[in-house]
């Protein structure tokens, strides 16, 4: 039969344990807390603008992302080739939906007032070319000084009297600082540049 723990060594059993549960929980509630970082809405400084276009155009969405860019995890480059997700920053959203929401801006500004549509359009509206746009790679660069983007994109006439038009760029945008924050402004900038190489083109 085991024996029974005196009082006073029960009492200081127990204080040790009431005195020890509020340390384990503010150890448990001192983590940092999260950085999270997002593609903002403005233009980058300095944006200059061509005249607007008389086409009208749709971007058709989803816009393609690779597989590893669909998660709110900021990825930087290792070493070894591989990518390492930082703790406690993150993207305020998935890439999969920022990437959208600003290109489709840019693309509008770039383009002229109501140039730019997603489906449903609106009756009334007729549609010159339809844009579909792959997103290759969208990387951190080793060292972070850069970002790097790789897309292809096609226009296509919706009639059919003309045949599509193809074509890719590679951009390469320097950043700032190795910080996160001047990083991820320079993902802001990429996506700028990318809507203009396709507007310009067109």
């Amino acid at each position: 039969m085991p024996r029974p723990v005196p009082i006073t060594r029960r009492r200081l059993l127990l204080g040790f344990g009431l005195g020890l549960g509020p340390a384990l929980l503010a150890g448990c509630g001192s983590s940092p807390p999260v950085l999270l970082y997002h593609l903002n809405a403005d233009r980058p400084e300095g944006a200059t603008l061509p005249a607007p276009t008389r086409e009208t155009w749709q971007l058709v969405l989803p816009v393609r992302l690779p597989e590893y860019l669909d998660r709110e995890a900021i990825l930087v480059p290792r070493a070894d080739s591989g990518l390492l997700a930082l703790s406690g920053q993150r993207w305020a959203e998935s890439l999969r939906d920022a990437v959208p929401r600003v290109l489709r801006q840019d693309l509008a500004a770039w383009l002229g007032p109501a140039r730019l549509w997603v489906a449903p359009v609106p009756a009334g509206v007729v549609v010159t070319r339809q844009l579909r746009v792959e997103l290759l790679a969208f990387d951190i660069e080793p060292g972070r000084s850069a970002v790097r983007l790789q897309a292809l994109w096609t226009l296509v006439d919706p009639s059919g009297r003309t045949a599509p038009l193809s074509d890719s760029a590679t951009l390469r945008v320097g950043s700032s600082g190795s910080d996160i924050g001047a990083l991820v402004a320079a993902h802001r900038l990429a996506l700028w540049q990318l809507a203009g190489r396709i507007a310009v083109g067109r």
